[in-house]
């Protein structure tokens, strides 16, 4: 079904409805095959869930310019080639095979990211369901995915790591050019709730506790009041970042204070 859904795709909140196995590309640039830019056991994620192995893919639906891993999260060519464009498993099998033996070697987690993984979801299934039955899988996602998308996912993964990324629409169109941003991003998080162990993660950007974290936070106190929620302080300038004056710099720890000060007055279950 995932594979077919490729022939007139609304995998993302784009809706661009390209037949990607004729060639047509949409907002993502992806085509049928998907490839991996990085694959290695990690301790960055949240402490829940590592140390992880975390699996790559390249390629995205949304256009964040402060995007920390640039052109290999929005260009859909780079890296090791998982799935070929006719859909074959190339690689597929030795990727699984690298998160088993990082499972065996004490890996508590294994989580499919991107880029976002939603636009390469018929290979993000491929390489889940070679994956054991008792391995903890993650969904890493951007949350602009759509009901088609959510239906192939259901009681696929045991945990999603969903971003919240803009507390408004203005924000969410200026810097990572798309629209209607919280509605999306809410329906999204409201299922995977109910399907899941939900992690919400907010980057917090300089410049935007006001306008980005504090509707976050409120809406997720209002709406998700246990779900846990990973406060990130890790911004850096990256990619195109320095067209944005007030994202041409680190986060002050200031803001983070103040930011994570809000989180607990507003109740939420903030976790490291």
């Amino acid at each position: 079904m995932a594979w077919e859904a490729l022939r007139c795709c609304e995998l993302c909140a784009h809706r661009c409805r390209v037949n990607r196995w004729e060639g047509e590309r949409g907002p993502c640039h992806a085509g049928v095959g998907a490839r991996v830019f990085h694959m290695q056991t990690e301790m960055a994620d949240e402490a829940v869930l590592r140390p992880v192995f975390a699996v790559t893919f390249s390629g995205c639906d949304l256009r964040c310019d402060f995007c920390i891993t640039g052109r290999a999260s929005w260009d859909p060519r780079v890296g090791t080639e998982m799935t070929a464009p006719d859909g074959s498993a190339k690689e597929l099998e030795s990727i699984a095979g690298a998160a088993r033996r990082a499972l065996a070697s004490g890996a508590r987690s294994v989580m499919i990211l991107g880029g976002e993984p939603t636009v390469h979801l018929p290979s993000a299934l491929e390489l889940a369901a070679r994956l054991p039955d008792d391995a903890t899988l993650v969904w890493k996602t951007n949350a602009h995915g759509t009901a088609e998308a959510r239906e192939l996912l259901q009681g696929v993964f045991d945990v999603w790591v969903a971003d919240f990324k803009f507390g408004n629409d203005a924000c969410a169109e200026r810097l990572a050019r798309v629209r209607r941003y919280t509605e999306i991003v809410r329906e999204n998080l409201l299922w995977a709730h109910r399907q899941a162990r939900l992690i919400v993660r907010h980057l917090l950007m300089p410049g935007h506790l006001e306008c980005c974290w504090r509707p976050v936070a409120a809406w997720l106190s209002a709406e998700l009041p246990a779900v846990e929620v990973s406060l990130r302080e890790g911004y850096w300038p990256a990619w195109f970042a320095g067209r944005h004056a007030a994202l041409n710099q680190p986060l002050p720890r200031g803001e983070y204070l103040r930011a994570r000060d809000l989180g607990r007055a507003l109740g939420l279950n903030l976790i490291p």
